[in-house]
């Protein structure tokens, strides 16, 4: 299972991933997001439930504040996190996890986190 924290009214990527994976997306917002599973969740309140069985937990351009809410969601789930940040808006996020590594793609950073074996 993989979740979108902070989905917003951009959901090009989950759209995209959708069809190939289990998908749950979450907003603090009531969204109606066509064909994928989206729940109301404030990451600073999580309803942990929604995250147990994740795999991987991703944001894109999240500010840092729900950086350090994601990892710490996922360290108690067992996740590991790609966050795509906004310009050089980077939590330092390394004291949760065991790993991590800077991913470049084309213009875009990603920053992949990894819980460990």
């Amino acid at each position: 299972k993989i979740i979108e924290v902070g989905i917003g009214k951009h959901p090009e990527v989950a759209l995209l991933l959708k069809d190939h994976l289990e998908m749950v997306v979450t907003d603090t917002s009531d969204l109606c997001m066509e064909g994928i599973r989206f729940v109301r969740d404030d990451i600073f309140d999580p309803n942990i439930h929604i995250y147990e069985g994740a795999s991987l937990i991703y944001s894109i351009r999240p500010p840092v504040e729900i950086q350090h809410a994601i990892a710490s969601v996922a360290k108690q789930v067992g996740a590991d996190v790609i966050i795509r940040p906004l310009g050089s808006e980077k939590a330092d996020l390394n004291k949760y996890f065991s790993e991590s590594k800077l991913i470049n793609y084309g213009d875009a950073v990603f920053y992949l986190y990894k819980q460990g074996d």
